[in-house]
Order: structure tokens, then C-alpha cells, then sequence
């Protein structure tokens, strides 16, 4: 696996466990509540992931940004698709998402070589 993406699933994996390891109810929660959020519903897990992968660039969440398009590779978003996604982004963000799309575009491209090894 590709070393920018092994260290960000290692260290998120790492950080959790600490802060979840504390037993702070209202952390739980959170976590219990993001991750139902992205279940099927209305709409599918597929939709959500886009979704919150625009929100996340237009937030400029770097973390964010890669959870997501960690999620999506999972999926089977395709590369045209994701591309898509950074265009919304972009357009809804302004200029100031490029710095995030660049890395971005980094990250999948990383995916994408981990998918092909």
C-alpha cells in the first residue's frame, strides 16, 4: 500500500482508538452519528460519500478530503467521477479549493496505484 495512504489510515486508526479509548459519551455519539449518517438511506452510500467529499473540499478539511476519497475509491467511484466531484468543489468553493484539490488529485492517484499493485 502506498505510503501516503498507509500513514493516513494508520494515524486516523492510531487517534481514534485514543480519543474513543476515553469513554467520553458525547465523543461516541458523534462517532456513532457520522458513521450512520453515510449508510444507505434516501440516498445511497455512494451519493453521501460524494457528497461529503464536496463538503469536505469546500471546508478545506485535508483529513476530511482523504477519508472521503478513501470511501469512494472503496465504492467504485471512478476517476472521471472523482473528477467531477473536484469541478463542484471547485466551483462552489472558489479558487481557494486548489490547494486541496492538488492534494487531492495526490491521494487518488495513490488509491489508484494501491489498486493497481
Amino acid at each position: 500500500m502506498n505510503n501516503i495512504v498507509t500513514e493516513f489510515n494508520d494515524y486516523r486508526k492510531k487517534m481514534n482508538e485514543v480519543i474513543l479509548g476515553k469513554n467520553n459519551l458525547v465523543m461516541k455519539r458523534l462517532w456513532n452519528l457520522d458513521t450512520n449518517t453515510y449508510e444507505d438511506g434516501a440516498l445511497d452510500k455512494k451519493t453521501k460519500e460524494m457528497l461529503g467529499l464536496v463538503a469536505s473540499m469546500v471546508l478545506r478539511c485535508d483529513d476530511c478530503i482523504r477519508y472521503h476519497l478513501g470511501k469512494c475509491h472503496d465504492l467504485g467511484i471512478t476517476t472521471e467521477e472523482v473528477y467531477e466531484i473536484f469541478a463542484v468543489a471547485n466551483i462552489v468553493g472558489g479558487t481557494i479549493v486548489i490547494p486541496h484539490t492538488r492534494r487531492a488529485a495526490e491521494y487518488w492517484e495513490a488509491l489508484a496505484d494501491d489498486q493497481s499493485s
